[in-house]
């Protein structure tokens, strides 16, 4: 399987999750997508894995920071690809939104910003150095698709649209509202719903087979937040939504 070499800018290119558990993560998703890891220490004598399918890299697990609150639940963070993130956090400001941390250079393997777009929904940005992003993509095990869920949906879009020059597809949806997607060279790579919700971003994960995938998932103790639901016009593939055991919540996508 052909591993991905680079993302283009404003495309999704990588996720991770901040959990409480970084062993009890590792059990879980490796029962759910096949992953294995490779840890590696942090500066304060905890640890974090690299999630590999094969010997591709496609997402980390790490330790919730120490100033996170106690009982916080696990979070799924995305990236966006950029070709100079320093740039993209100086026009934040100009674009609605706000600068929640970084810019950073991460040794060799890249500079990282977290992002408010207006409305909400921490938004990663990942300059790659030699860290370039999940190995493979739209495979199962691996990142297939991300959707920013907010209360703002048409601030945050041309939030995206200021930064990265996204161009915009609509779809309107049977309740009479739209659902978007942000589009790189004529390609769609990312989505934007209304949600009155707390703003996030809904990471999806490719699998072969979503009720077996959901059957599993139940079994290794997570929480299903939206049944199997069939491939549609929207959706090319069958979807589910899951709490992980730690409440990380993810979905699922039949590639």
């Amino acid at each position: 399987m052909p591993t991905v070499n680079t993302y283009p800018q404003g495309a999704p290119c990588w996720a991770d999750v901040q959990t409480p558990d970084v062993q009890a993560a590792k059990k879980f998703y490796a029962e759910v997508l096949g992953w294995r890891f490779e840890d590696h220490p942090t500066p304060d004598g905890r640890s974090y894995a690299m999630a590999f399918i094969g010997d591709d890299v496609v997402a980390t697990i790490a330790p919730q920071s120490p100033m996170q609150a106690p009982g916080a639940a696990a979070q799924w963070n995305v990236y966006l690809a950029a070709e100079d993130a320093r740039s993209i956090a100086g026009e934040a400001i100009h674009a609605g939104g706000a600068v929640q941390f970084g810019p950073e250079k991460v040794g060799d393997t890249g500079v990282m910003v977290f992002l408010d777009p207006p409305g909400g929904g921490t938004t990663g940005v990942w300059q790659a150095g030699t860290h370039r992003g999940s190995g493979r993509y739209n495979v199962p095990g691996a990142l297939s698709w991300a959707e920013l869920l907010t209360p703002e949906p048409q601030a945050a879009i041309g939030f995206f649209q200021h930064l990265f020059g996204h161009e915009v597809t609509e779809y309107l949806q049977e309740d009479g509202g739209t659902y978007s997607t942000l589009m790189v060279d004529g390609a769609e790579v990312a989505g934007v719903a209304h949600d009155d919700g707390p703003a996030g971003w809904q990471v999806y994960f490719g699998v072969a087979d979503v009720p077996a995938a959901v059957g599993k998932a139940v079994a290794a103790g997570a929480e299903v937040l939206i049944a199997p639901e069939p491939a549609d016009d929207e959706s090319p593939g069958a979807t589910a939504t899951l709490k992980d055991p730690q409440g990380g919540v993810f979905s699922l996508l039949e590639v």
